[in-house]
């Protein structure tokens, strides 16, 4: 996290959300939270999806988690969206149900979103620490997150709001400390 890259952030007017082409992992308590406001994120869902399951049955392990535990959101066909398949939370233009739903509530935009969707293109190794797979296979993938840009970005820059959500403003602002003293 602490390099530098020549990538920029997606634009969702042209991608259109393309990152839910596979749905998402949902920690048991993040599921509860989204069913606990089920009315508010079905009016912003698109109608032939407001009635279906939203999430599979299988449950799965994820030691990052407090529950341990992860269940997958329902993927729908879509011949409108990139891979003509996505998260069943994709609404119109690209836009969230669960992100739509949480500014309706007067919340931050994340409030509601799964947190493997706040930190997309970002990851998780092993150990819990957060990393971002190798920018060109990235940037090569049709319908990335990402995008070229003509100078070289700290990846604590590119991905500054997430880190924030995630982290915290004063751990954030630690690691951008840390990163700057490792540039000079």
């Amino acid at each position: 996290m602490y390099r530098r890259e020549q990538m920029q952030r997606c634009l969702l007017n042209s991608c259109k959300g393309a990152c839910c082409l596979y749905g998402v992992w949902v920690g048991l308590e993040e599921q509860e939270k989204i069913l606990a406001n089920g009315k508010i994120i079905q009016e912003n869902m698109k109608f032939e999806n407001r009635n279906l399951d939203w999430f599979r049955t299988r449950v799965e392990e994820d030691q990052h988690f407090a529950s341990t535990k992860v269940i997958h959101t329902t993927l729908v066909a879509d011949q409108n969206h990139y891979g003509n398949s996505a998260c069943i939370f994709l609404g119109m233009e690209g836009k969230c149900a669960l992100q739509l739903a949480s500014l309706a509530l007067g919340l931050h935009p994340w409030a509601l979103k799964p947190f493997y969707c706040v930190l997309h293109p970002l990851d998780l190794d092993e150990e819990g620490r957060i990393t971002l797979d190798e920018t060109a296979q990235l940037l090569a993938e049709e319908g990335s997150c990402l995008r070229q840009s003509t100078s070289q970005i700290p990846l604590l820059e590119t991905f500054s709001e997430e880190l924030k959500y995630l982290l915290g403003e004063d751990t954030y602002l630690e690691e951008l400390k840390k990163a700057t003293c490792l540039g000079e």
